[in-house]
């Protein structure tokens, strides 16, 4: 056990990018990542956009319930400025940043730093999501966690937006988004159009 952590305290500057859908335990896993290496004896800060107060203003908080302490910033500048001590930082709901990050990121690595990224990897409309395909296009390791697909047991595809609202960035839960497979996710966006055609047939009938 100690042979392990101590090469878990000497690994070189990478970025590791954990990505998927909502509910797939993106975060649980970077939490995870950084305990290990705060057990290993390493300078960990931890950051995450201000705009995210769904379940604290300052810790990193899983679906799950589990919470680490944090950072919150509303730019990915202010991660290089405030980590300039760390030996690993981490990044939650990295898609919420601006696309500074990527270099950001870069350039911490560069200098011998770990970081570790968790964050969507697309929209609700299966979109690429902010900074996320960039950092994955950079990452030295890349890792794609599952959600399961609430119709039929599959692995999700896409967090599906249950309330009507066109904004791209809106915070929510399980009231919010459910995930999908893609072949449910296909059926879903058939019953919505559907649905929002008939009072247009109706119409036409009179």
């Amino acid at each position: 056990m100690m042979e392990y952590l101590t090469g878990e305290s000497h690994r070189p500057g990478r970025i590791e990018v954990i990505c998927g859908s909502m509910f797939s335990g993106k975060t649980e896993e970077l939490i995870r990542r950084m305990r290990r290496a705060s057990f290993a004896k390493q300078r960990v800060e931890i950051f995450k956009p201000a705009i995210d107060t769904r379940y604290s203003e300052e810790n990193v908080v899983s679906h799950d319930q589990h919470a680490i302490q944090s950072t919150p910033v509303d730019s990915s500048s202010s991660i290089l400025l405030l980590s300039s001590d760390a030996d690993v930082v981490g990044i939650d709901e990295a898609q919420f940043f601006d696309d500074g990050l990527v270099k950001v990121c870069n350039e911490l690595a560069n200098k011998g730093v770990r970081v570790i990224i968790a964050g969507l990897d697309m929209d609700f409309q299966g979109k690429p999501f902010g900074p996320i395909p960039g950092l994955c296009a950079i990452a030295d390791e890349v890792t794609k966690v599952h959600a399961i697909c609430v119709k039929c047991g599959a692995l999700a595809y896409i967090s599906h937006r249950l309330v009507q609202n066109d904004k791209r960035v809106l915070l929510g839960e399980k009231l919010t988004y459910e995930p999908l497979c893609r072949e449910c996710y296909q059926k879903t966006l058939l019953e919505e159009q559907s649905v929002s055609m008939a009072p247009q047939q109706e119409e036409k009938l009179k």
